[in-house]
């Protein structure tokens, strides 16, 4: 691993992984209960831990269930190979590609308090990851087969560098899958639906569900 890609201060996450096992309890993921995922409750007191950050790592968001189905569901996708989960939050795809035999998995997050948790549902479901908080996305690509992205197309400016970012995978000769719900910076005019699955974000209601698509890159 080059210099760009090592991360500081990682032996401070792990108060944070001891705080996600104490109070965030461990739930089946929806839709796949072959994962758990350390998941907040109203008693969990995230704000002790996040200091006003958002947790988003503490829930399951509709495109990372739909990829992570895809993946458990064609375990081919990534049997094998090298593995990247870009923006990895609570680490649900990374794991997902390591149940489905991938050769190395790499899940990468922004927030050292999404890493922590990655490498707490990773121990939680017996599987090994590697994890890193670092923002990749202005540096040429580690050496990777596979990129899994879910849910990173919620705003502008961040799925501009994501975009970019993947063009650079693909140049190196990656294979890119998607997984979201169709969020509004989803660049729709570079994907190609792969498959379409039931999936809900955290915090959506009504009867008939959500749904949420996985796309190929081009």
């Amino acid at each position: 691993m080059t210099e760009r890609w090592q991360e500081p201060g990682a032996d401070e996450r792990a108060t944070a992984r001891a705080f996600i096992a104490a109070n965030l309890p461990l739930r089946p993921a929806p839709g796949l209960p072959q994962i758990h995922i350390h998941t907040a409750t109203p008693r969990s007191g995230l704000r002790r831990l996040v200091a006003g950050r958002n947790p988003y790592w503490a829930w399951c968001w509709a495109g990372g269930l739909a990829l992570a189905r895809h993946i458990l569901a064609r375990p081919a996708t990534v049997a094998g190979l090298r593995a990247l989960d870009l923006g990895s939050g609570s680490g649900l795809v990374a794991i997902a590609a390591a149940k489905a035999g991938a050769a190395h998995v790499l899940a990468i997050d922004i927030d050292a308090d999404a890493v922590a948790a990655a490498e707490a549902n990773a121990a939680a479901n017996d599987v090994t990851i590697a994890a890193l908080c670092v923002d990749p996305l202005d540096v040429e690509p580690p050496e990777i087969d596979v990129v899994l992205v879910g849910d990173l197309f919620y705003d502008r400016a961040v799925a501009g560098r994501v975009t970019r970012f993947l063009d650079r995978c693909a140049e190196s000769g990656a294979r890119i899958l998607v997984g979201d719900p169709g969020r509004a910076f989803l660049p729709l005019d570079r994907l190609e639906l792969v498959a379409d699955y039931p999936a809900r974000d955290f915090g959506e209601s009504g009867e008939s569900g959500g749904r949420a698509r996985v796309y190929g890159f081009r």
